[in-house]
């Protein structure tokens, strides 16, 4: 990438955020919006240097969550859908029981997870693992299946193993439709987490985001809701950049390999 297109890649984010940024004061100065309804930029940023500490704690907190549920779900994901693939009858009989994981609202099902895991890390982490699997199976799996027909028939004559075919032949070819499906999990990580935090995570000082964004609510500081919210953007950004990172480091060594 030449010179000019990184200014430009970061300059066009920048401005944007720019421009987000003076609307949004001039409708609040405008219309006369109250604070506890929309607070200023300035406000929120003064809300955040007036406690800092708790936020960027909360924000660790629920950046360890956020990887340990994404951790979770890429090789559960993987594992999923690979065994999927070994048989078009387990297939058939396991793979609509998976989209559970997809349909069934977390708010459903997170009572569930408190009770069978506790109130802290273990619910919050459940919750995000379950957010964010489905994506993985469902791309693993289709990777998996769009090998190369003819290769397929070379190790079959060769008389190699399922095993060997899966990981000299399936799992190599199916490496960009795992990484697609690992950004997926990514982008959704974050949700799960602050969605599990709503529910099972215990204050204290170590209080993630998901608890300050509810304590803030609770006592009508929009604020400080701004700066929680915010924070649990950039651990999705975070999250989500460093997949991708890794994503194009695994499919470049897959292109040299290919």
């Amino acid at each position: 990438m030449s010179a000019r297109a990184r200014i430009a890649a970061i300059a066009g984010p920048l401005a944007t955020v720019a421009i987000v940024l003076v609307a949004w004061t001039a409708f609040k100065a405008l219309f006369g919006v109250k604070d506890f309804v929309l607070p200023s930029p300035l406000g929120v940023a003064r809300a955040f240097e007036a406690d800092p500490r708790t936020f960027l704690v909360g924000a660790r907190e629920t950046a360890i969550s956020a990887a340990l549920g994404f951790a979770i779900a890429a090789t559960a994901g993987v594992v999923i859908g690979s065994i999927l693939s070994l048989s078009r009858a387990v297939e058939r009989s396991v793979y609509p029981l998976t989209l559970l994981f997809q349909m069934v609202p977390l708010v459903a099902i997170a009572p569930l997870l408190v009770i069978w895991c506790g109130y802290g890390r273990p619910a919050i982490v459940a919750s995000t693992a379950i957010v964010s699997v489905f994506p993985v199976i469902a791309n693993t799996l289709a990777g998996l299946r769009a090998r190369d027909a003819g290769l397929q028939e070379l190790f079959t004559v060769l008389g190699a193993s399922r095993f060997t075919t899966w990981w000299k032949l399936a799992l190599p070819s199916a490496v960009p439709s795992i990484v697609t499906g690992l950004r997926i999990a990514a982008g959704l990580a974050a949700i799960g987490t602050i969605t599990g935090e709503f529910l099972a995570a215990e204050g204290g000082e170590r209080a993630p985001l998901g608890i300050l964004i509810m304590t803030a609510m609770r006592n009508f500081a929009t604020d400080r809701v701004f700066v929680a919210v915010l924070l649990a953007a950039c651990v999705g950004f975070l999250l989500f950049g460093a997949v991708s990172a890794g994503s194009r480091l695994l499919l470049a060594r897959w292109m040299r390999g290919a």
